[in-house]
């Protein structure tokens, strides 16, 4: 935008009115409604209030969905990266790719690559059967307790009595059998009556979590391993072997520059290259680097087609923005375009983390972790949870907007006493509010 016209200011052609064209998100014929202009040039700074005002650009037409009637609305969205945090889809992702790049290999499914998630799930189930059995040992010895004292207070009242109670010790050894067996213990019903009056035995064990009796059986099997090692570890700390040895340092996790820039191989089948060319179309250098850019996108979403095409580039672009801001301060965000809630493929950016969407009545930012319920009840919704907030950027005095008219600068109070239609000045004021004061005193409004 900024090659357009470096030095001369903004210079920009409202089209009055809303345009009505179809959705490429829902694919509704005439659902997707915007306020377009044309800019016959643009500054960098302009384009940024723009965008803070939920405005976007395709080539020199600038457009603004029209929010509260669009069929999908879309918000505008932005990613703290100084505070951003790979998830474990997007380290994933990258693997993936650093992968791809230094073998030329392309992951078939998730089963190769993701071994972990069907070990834990493995693990997890074992240790909530493991538990089932542990539970169901404790009811077992306290259910036999309960007929031994029940048996002795009862020993007068006859063989019925008796029967019962022998059924009862006969149903618990059968249980017990069941569980020696191994038979699964969601199978095995024990039916309980608690006693009245007591409260928990405190010379049994207490419950433990799934995750201390994962230590512990990982524990067992390494001194099954080396049993001499590990029983002089245990006697050292004066501790027995079924207690666990203190907790190791946790690693630092990897930052994302750890990911992205991890060392390729010299042999890599392939390379990947960020270069900085100028946003000409014009350019010869910029027409080459934008066909190998194509041909590469569309090379990475047939061989990837499991995750969405965007979502490695994004990461890295994440990166660079973190990179950029150690040369200029100013550069601390990262804009992802237009944030979907309604459209299934375009809510993946909400998983970059932390991340904020622009309200589209007070124009604020606000964290999305506080948007998304509101945004499951109703398509369009005030992100702003403030019901006093009111536009501070609004435009407040229109006759300040500058316009350009027959190679001329004036205000817009100049030029309304010369123009006799009063249709325009319906045009100008909604070109006014929906650009902002800031902008308006700052561009050129183009009039015949």
């Amino acid at each position: 935008m900024a090659s357009w016209a470096t030095l001369s200011p903004s210079i920009v052609e409202y089209f009055e009115g809303e345009d009505f064209y179809r959705c490429g998100y829902c694919k509704n014929e005439s659902g997707s409604r915007s306020n377009g202009m044309w800019a016959h040039s643009m500054t960098v700074q302009d384009y940024q209030d723009l965008i803070d005002r939920g405005w976007r650009r395709s080539g020199k037409y600038v457009y603004k969905p029209v929010m509260n009637r669009t069929c999908c609305p879309q918000y505008t969205i932005r990613c703290r990266p100084l505070h951003f945090q790979p998830s474990k889809s997007h380290k994933k992702v990258l693997k993936k790719m650093l992968k791809f790049l230094a073998k030329g290999e392309i992951s078939k499914g998730n089963c190769e690559d993701e071994p972990m998630d069907s070990t834990m799930d493995d693990a997890v189930a074992g240790d909530f059967a493991l538990i089932n059995k542990l539970d169901i040992r404790c009811d077992l010895k306290t259910l036999s307790d309960d007929l031994k004292e029940s048996f002795e207070s009862e020993d007068m009242k006859g063989k019925n009595s008796k029967k019962e109670e022998s059924s009862e010790l006969i149903q618990s050894q059968d249980v017990e059998e069941k569980l020696g067996s191994g038979e699964p213990s969601h199978l095995v019903k024990v039916h309980t009556v608690p006693k009245p009056g007591k409260g928990a035995d405190l010379s049994k064990p207490p419950c433990r979590k799934a995750k201390e009796i994962r230590k512990e059986r990982k524990r067992l099997k390494l001194m099954q391993q080396n049993p001499a090692g590990e029983l002089e570890g245990f006697q050292a700390q004066s501790q027995p072997p079924f207690l666990f040895p203190p907790k190791a340092k946790s690693n630092q996790p990897k930052s994302l520059e750890d990911l992205i820039l991890e060392s390729l191989p010299e042999d890599a089948s392939h390379k990947l290259e960020v270069r900085l060319v100028p946003v000409s179309f014009e350019d010869p250098e910029f027409k080459s680097s934008f066909s190998q850019s194509f041909s590469l996108y569309v090379k990475y979403q047939m061989a990837i087609h499991q995750d969405p095409p965007d979502e490695c580039g994004k990461t890295e672009e994440i990166a660079f923005t973190r990179q950029l801001h150690e040369k200029a301060s100013q550069l601390s965000y990262y804009y992802m375009g237009f944030y979907i809630h309604s459209c299934p493929k375009m809510k993946y950016k909400g998983q970059y983390r932390p991340s904020d969407l622009l309200c589209p009545e007070t124009y604020v930012w606000v964290p999305i972790e506080q948007c998304l319920p509101s945004l499951e009840n109703s398509k369009y919704c005030r992100l702003n949870q403030d019901p006093e907030a009111v536009d501070e950027g609004r435009c407040k005095e229109p006759d300040r907007l500058r316009v350009f008219h027959k190679k001329a600068i004036m205000s817009y109070g100049v030029y309304k006493k010369h123009q006799k239609d009063p249709s325009e000045e319906a045009a100008v004021l909604q070109y006014a509010s929906l650009v902002g004061q800031t902008c308006s005193e700052r561009m050129l409004l183009f009039r015949n």
